[in-house]
């Protein structure tokens, strides 16, 4: 369960959004939530591969060598 305040002016947006389309907020707010949070997990990911090319414990493809690996 989770609770939590939002400020006026989105509770307004989420309130109009949600009678507009005959959905709840709650379907909303939760779809917000689980975008940002594939988003904040890709981000996540990517800079922990990043730190890793960053310190030579990973190498990164070119383009050639990636689109090579495709042929097979």
């Amino acid at each position: 369960m989770l609770s939590l305040r939002l400020p006026e002016d989105i509770e307004t947006r989420l309130e109009r959004l949600a009678r507009e389309t005959g959905r709840t907020k709650s379907h909303f707010a939760r779809a917000a939530i689980v975008e940002k949070i594939e988003d904040m997990e890709d981000m996540y990911l990517a800079e922990k591969v990043l730190d890793r090319v960053r310190d030579g414990r990973e190498r990164a493809l070119t383009s050639e060598e990636m689109w090579r690996g495709m042929d097979d």
